[in-house]
């Protein structure tokens, strides 16, 4: 199984493409603006590699290099390698996380409760 083979949320497993990456969006709470991240299956865990919003404001700010692409504020993160992220759902938002690699998404944390954590599959 190589490194970049899958991707565990919780009970769920999912297949990642050959370089790894996903993407996780989903609907702020509060401003009700989508907000999304894409990730890369890394030596050591998970990488933030970009991240893009519609739109600021409550706990949403945008990075210092963000750009306007087609109404998304888009910039790179200079966050550390993570070995797993917990994905909490507050119940306050219209649906939950959506997780997709490749052509396959899936929706998580749609009912407020414990958090999901996401962590690459051990090889």
């Amino acid at each position: 199984m190589s490194l970049a083979s899958c991707l565990m949320a919780g009970a769920l497993t999912l297949a990642l493409p050959p370089d790894g990456t996903f993407r996780l969006h989903w609907t702020h709470s509060v401003e009700k603006t989508e907000w999304r991240e894409d990730w890369r299956r890394v030596q050591g865990g998970l990488r933030l590699e970009r991240a893009a919003v519609k739109g600021s404001g409550a706990g949403m700010e945008p990075g210092p290099d963000a750009r306007l692409i087609d109404g998304w504020l888009i910039w790179t993160p200079q966050a550390a390698t993570v070995s797993s992220l917990a994905i909490a759902a507050s119940g306050m938002t219209a649906s939950g996380w959506t997780l997709c690699a490749g052509e396959t998404c899936q929706v998580i944390g749609e009912t407020a409760g414990g958090a999901v954590i996401l962590r690459p599959c051990e090889p």
